[in-house]
């Protein structure tokens, strides 16, 4: 199968998504800065959001350059992380009108996790389509960044649930500041043909 389609949908699921997560922002009832006060938490909850799902987006679309065809496996997990990415919206808008509480934060955190569990099959699936010797098996290669990722993840839900939320909270930003520049790896073997 093309590939054209499942980038296409994807690209269309994550911009409705965004598109759901900004919807979601409310609107003040004021015009000074006592009335936008309150707001913060979820504004704030929005730009960490927001930055994840560019990062999901830049990295899908850079792993689908490396691939030339696709097949079920890959489509069906595909949407195994459409899905994981289109609860944000409600995770995000769960932690931002509840001030970063301790559950929700834990709950935003295993939402990550599970995306991130998911990009990872979708890699796998990918390089099991184009095969052991294909691009997109030799830009993955090592998955450090990938599982240091998934253990703060972890650490993040754990410090959350049983401790406090503002390291999980930070655990989550340092792993959005560590994906912020695109998959390197794949743009090095894709610059080489």
């Amino acid at each position: 199968m093309h590939k054209g389609r499942i980038e296409a949908f994807s690209d269309g699921v994550i911009a409705i998504v965004i598109t759901i997560l900004v919807l979601e922002l409310k609107i003040p009832h004021g015009d000074d800065w006592a009335a936008v006060a309150p707001l913060v938490p979820a504004f704030l909850s929005y730009v960490l959001s927001f930055i994840y799902l560019g990062i999901y987006w830049n990295n899908h679309h850079h792993l689908f350059q490396a691939a030339t065809h696709v097949n079920g496996l890959v489509l069906w997990a595909n949407l195994h992380l459409l899905f994981w990415l289109s609860l944000i919206p409600f995770v995000t808008g769960w932690m931002g009108e509840n001030e970063f509480a301790r559950i929700p934060v834990a709950v935003y955190g295993a939402d990550l996790l599970m995306a991130a569990l998911a990009y990872y099959f979708l890699e796998r699936a990918l390089i099991a389509a184009q095969g052991k010797e294909s691009r997109v098996r030799m830009a993955v290669g090592a998955e450090t960044k990938g599982w240091i990722s998934v253990a703060f993840y972890v650490a993040g839900i754990l410090a959350a649930s049983f401790w406090t939320q503002w390291i999980a909270l930070g655990l989550y930003v340092l792993v959005s500041l560590m994906w912020l520049i695109p998959d390197r790896r794949i743009e090095r073997v894709l610059g080489k043909e």
